[in-house]
C-alpha cells in the first residue's frame, strides 16, 4: 500500500510518497499554493498517479503537545481532504520535522540556503512520512 505524506504550510506544500511496501518514504514535490481547489487538485492528481491507500498530514504542535493556529489551518485542511479524497487521512505529529531537515540540509549536504529553501518542505514531508511508516512497523 502507498502512503502520501504532506507537510502543509501556508505557501506550500512538501509531498513525500512511500514505497509499495510501505517501508522507505521518499520526496517527491513541493506544490505551490494557490487555492484549495487547485491545492486539492494537485494531491488528487498525485493520488491517482501512484494508487495513493492513505494520506498523512504533518500536525504542527507546540512544543507542549497543544494545537496552536497553524495546526488548526492543518487539521482544517485535512478533514477537506478527506472528503474529496474519500480515502483515510491521519494526521502525524511534525514537532522539529523541518528543522530536522534544515539540519540535515546544513550539515549533511552543505547546501546554500536558497537551495535548501527549495527542497525543505519536500524533505520535511519525506522525515513525516518516513517517522509514520516507522511507526507502523513497531505497532
Amino acid at each position: 500500500m502507498r502512503v502520501l505524506g504532506l507537510d502543509v504550510g501556508d505557501k506550500t506544500i512538501g509531498v513525500a510518497i512511500s514505497d509499495v511496501s510501505s517501508t522507505i518514504a521518499q520526496g517527491i514535490t513541493t506544490i505551490r499554493r494557490k487555492s484549495f481547489v487547485e491545492d486539492v487538485k494537485a494531491i488528487e492528481e498525485i493520488v491517482k498517479k501512484y494508487s495513493v491507500e492513505k494520506v498523512v498530514v504533518g500536525l504542527p504542535k507546540n512544543m507542549n503537545g497543544s494545537i496552536g493556529p497553524q495546526g488548526e489551518k492543518v487539521i482544517k485542511f485535512g478533514e477537506k481532504l478527506k472528503e474529496v479524497l474519500r480515502i483515510p487521512v491521519v494526521f502525524w505529529d511534525e514537532r522539529l520535522t523541518t528543522l530536522q531537515a534544515e539540519r540535515f540540509l546544513i550539515e549533511g549536504v552543505d547546501m546554500s540556503r536558497g537551495k535548501r529553501k527549495k527542497v525543505i518542505d519536500k524533505l520535511a514531508a519525506t522525515i513525516i512520512l518516513q517517522s509514520y511508516l516507522d511507526s507502523q512497523k513497531n505497532s
